[in-house]
């Protein structure tokens, strides 16, 4: 599989540990750049953030204009007649991600995936799929597509995987309400979320990053201290 075009920022030299973070509908891997600097804290280890960017397609709710997208939106009702196709081909893409930061010789369990709206949907549906244990997905105003198929196909691996997500209660977009419906079908299979409700639209906000920046690095000591302890 060819793999997706990227930018990437690290935070100090030799990275030990990965963020692969999908962007949103119709934006780019710059989108989400700027808050590097905010998330991140100077006594965390070296991170390599991988913003890839969406193949652009069309989308048929938005009158089959082309763009970057992670699958298409066939109507007003994003979670109804789902592009199982156009998901499967984003969560592979992701995969080979995912095998590339290995290559590059941060273990796996040292990967977070993160995603923001479409971005979160299929960091979702990848990460609680993927055969090896993560160190944590991050969903951002987001849902879970292809929710009936994931008690069969999920992975034991990731069974306890943290799952950081944060929704604005005043989202036009992706309606809170869709995303509670998706956290309580999560929580139905036994997985735990740590949910976040902002007063906010389809955005993040200064509040949410600083939450998910306590949450990111509790993720991270935590793999530190694994580490340190099967070496020691």
């Amino acid at each position: 599989m060819t793999l997706l075009e990227t930018v990437e920022k690290e935070t100090a030299p030799n990275p030990t540990h990965s963020v692969i973070w999908l962007h949103g509908l119709g934006a780019d891997g710059n989108d989400f750049m700027p808050i590097i600097p905010v998330l991140t804290a100077p006594e965390w280890p070296a991170l390599r953030f991988v913003f890839p960017h969406a193949p652009v397609r069309p989308v048929t709710v938005n009158g089959g204009m082309a763009m970057r997208a992670w699958y298409d939106i066939k109507g007003m009702d994003i979670a109804d007649k789902q592009d199982a196709e156009g998901i499967h081909a984003s969560m592979q893409a992701v995969e080979a991600l995912i095998a590339r930061e290995i290559e590059r010789g941060v273990p796996v369990e040292h990967i977070v995936l993160a995603g923001f709206s479409q971005g979160g949907a299929i960091a979702l549906n990848a990460g609680l799929r993927h055969v090896q244990r993560l160190a944590g997905i991050v969903a951002l105003s987001t849902y879970l597509p292809l929710a009936e198929s994931l008690a069969d196909e999920r992975s034991a691996a990731n069974a306890d995987t943290p799952i950081f997500w944060g929704h604005g209660s005043q989202d036009p977009v992706v309606p809170q309400a869709l995303g509670e419906q998706s956290r309580d079908a999560l929580a139905q299979l036994g997985y735990g979320v740590d949910w976040h409700s902002y007063p906010m639209a389809h955005q993040v906000s200064v509040e949410e990053i600083a939450d998910l920046r306590g949450w990111l690095g509790e993720r991270l000591c935590a793999t530190q201290a694994a580490d340190a302890g099967a070496n020691g």
